[in-house]
């Protein structure tokens, strides 16, 4: 068996497939995004394919990773990182349909039943997220997650700071003390801010702050962790087991979020996780993405006794003109009970696309993520 073919579909809201076909009519999907800049990756899984992939065996997948990563001098980075992380996904796929079986048997076998979930409430400019909470925990749901705030300035006012206390504390008056909420930062808050922030939110126990600083200023980590008892968490902008080693090793976060679809896919999202176990810390994969991305993380939680919850994108506000379960020919896959996703137990990812819907879809894209600016001009942190 070796590769002979691949297509790459662009496809709302701002996903990126890769299909990969074999010399015996298997096929293998993958999800290579960088959200917003599809067309760049596009190019570098189009080099990968033809320069490295084409005519070879798909299933020694360790030994493609290798050659992709370190055929080419400069490495690293967030596409080159993406477009091996769906060409992997890809491969994992083929591999577990050619034996049989579902990724994460082949990774080592269940750790556990199901994994949790959580929702996303508000926006990018939250808003309404005590309704939206309350909803969400009627539906099942026993986790949230929302952005804490809009665009911040380098030092801003009280008014900032009460107008996200308030906002959490209305999460926290509608669900109770039995749900867990997750703030995140998303990069936009300076150090200064932080811990301004951080202090004010304690009173109402989030589950974890998200990139509370850019990972240029992963430096500043351990001394944001020392300030405060809520659990730091990043890693959704690290593409590598090179970048988490540093925080890691720093003892800088209580909990990692690599992206299976910027992170070098599922062996090194694998990787990854091994090394946080190592110290004491839990993974929680980010995933504001497509059905692939989903099914590939559920694969690596499924194996592994450090993951604490998993990210999806169901109803998500990126999602306006589709969603997850759309690609899906089974969405029953991802059906949310009491707050956990059962482990798929199909061949490979354990999905099957509706490749139909795919075609039928594709090049109806052009998603760019905004550019924010301050009240100065000034661009700000989207």
């Amino acid at each position: 068996m070796y590769i002979t073919d691949y297509e790459l579909f662009e496809v709302p809201p701002r996903w990126l497939f890769l299909k990969l076909t074999t010399s015996d009519g298997t096929v293998g999907w993958g999800e290579p995004i960088v959200e917003g800049r599809s067309h760049t990756v596009v190019a570098a899984v189009e080099e990968l394919l033809d320069n490295y992939l084409l005519g070879e065996d798909p299933t020694r997948i360790e030994d493609h990773w290798q050659a992709m990563y370190r055929g080419g001098f400069y490495r690293g980075g967030p596409v080159l990182m993406s477009a091996i992380a769906g060409v992997d996904q890809a491969l994992w796929d083929l591999k577990g349909k050619q034996f049989g079986a579902p990724v994460h048997e082949l990774l080592g076998g269940r750790a556990r039943n199901r994994i949790r979930v959580y929702q996303w409430i508000g926006g990018d400019r939250p808003a309404d997220v005590g309704e939206a909470a309350s909803e969400k925990v009627d539906a099942g749901f026993s986790a949230l997650k929302m952005n804490a705030t809009a665009e911040l300035r380098p030092i801003d006012t009280p008014a900032t700071v009460n107008d996200a206390v308030d906002r959490i504390a209305a999460v926290r008056e509608s669900v109770g003390d039995d749900v867990d909420i997750g703030v995140d930062f998303h990069g936009r808050v300076s150090k200064p801010m932080v811990r301004r922030l951080a202090a004010a939110l304690e009173p109402y126990d989030p589950m974890f702050i998200e990139e509370p600083v850019l990972p240029e200023h992963n430096d500043s980590l351990s001394g944001i962790r020392q300030s405060t008892t809520i659990p730091i968490a990043t890693g959704e902008r690290m593409y590598s087991r090179w970048d988490f080693k540093e925080v890691l090793e720093a003892d800088a976060v209580d909990l990692i979020q690599p992206d299976v679809s910027h992170a070098g896919g599922i062996t090194e999202m694998k990787k990854i996780a091994s090394m946080a176990e190592a110290y004491d810390v839990s993974i929680a994969p980010h995933c504001p993405l497509g059905p692939i991305a989903l099914a590939s993380c559920i694969q690596v939680d499924a194996c592994t006794p450090n993951a604490l919850i998993q990210e999806q994108s169901l109803d998500i506000h990126y999602n306006e003109t589709s969603d997850v379960l759309d690609y899906l020919a089974d969405p029953a896959v991802f059906e949310y009970r009491d707050g956990f996703v059962d482990i798929p137990g199909g061949d490979g990812l354990g999905i099957e696309i509706d490749e139909e819907h795919v075609r039928e879809q594709h090049g109806n894209v052009d998603w760019h993520n905004p550019v924010w600016r301050h009240d100065d001009g000034s661009v700000a942190e989207w």
